[in-house]
C-alpha cells in the first residue's frame, strides 16, 4: 500500500476532523434522525432523508480520513536537515523571470490550499522543485505554459 506523505500540521488537522466528525457531527445526525422518524411517515418526510444524506456523507468521510491516516507517512520537518534543498515540507521562495516574487509551502494532497499558498507535492511545480537547491532556476510546465523560476530561499518550518 502506498503511503500518503503528510506534514505534522497535516496529519493533525485530520485527526482533529475525524473526532469532530466522530463525537460531535455523528451524534448530532442521529438526534436529526430519530427526530424526524418521530414525525411519521417517512416515505414523505424531507427531515428524514436530508439527514439520512448527510449521515452519510459524514461516514463516507470518516472512513477516507481513517483510510488516509491509516497509511500516512507524517514528516516532521523541523527533524531534518538539508541545506537548501528542497524537500517535501519546505517553504520556497522563488522569482520569476519578471522578478515577482512567491513562496509556497510543499505538502500533502489534502493540506493544498492555494489560497494559503500551499501546494501538493504532485503539483507539476513542486515536482519540478523537489531535490533543488537555493540559487537553481528550474523550468516548471502547467497547463498554463512553461514558466522559470529561480529558488531564493529554501526554508524548513
Amino acid at each position: 500500500m502506498q503511503k500518503v506523505p503528510l506534514t505534522v500540521t497535516g496529519a493533525e488537522m485530520l485527526r482533529e476532523e475525524l473526532h469532530r466528525l466522530k463525537q460531535t457531527e455523528r451524534p448530532k445526525i442521529i438526534q436529526a434522525i430519530a427526530e424526524a422518524r418521530a414525525h411519521g411517515d417517512l416515505k414523505e418526510n424531507a427531515e428524514y432523508h436530508a439527514a439520512r444524506e448527510q449521515q452519510g456523507f459524514i461516514e463516507g468521510r470518516i472512513q477516507e480520513i481513517e483510510a488516509k491516516l491509516s497509511v500516512a507517512q507524517v514528516i516532521d520537518i523541523s527533524q531534518m536537515t538539508n541545506e537548501g534543498r528542497v524537500i517535501f515540507g519546505a517553504t520556497i521562495k522563488l522569482s520569476d523571470t519578471q522578478g515577482k516574487s512567491i513562496s509556497y509551502k510543499i505538502v500533502g494532497e489534502d493540506e493544498a490550499d492555494i489560497n494559503n499558498h500551499k501546494i501538493s507535492v504532485t503539483s507539476p511545480v513542486a515536482r519540478a522543485l523537489i531535490g533543488k537547491f537555493e540559487g537553481d532556476s528550474v523550468n516548471v510546465s502547467t497547463p498554463e505554459g512553461k514558466t522559470t523560476y529561480e529558488i531564493i530561499e529554501v526554508a524548513y518550518t
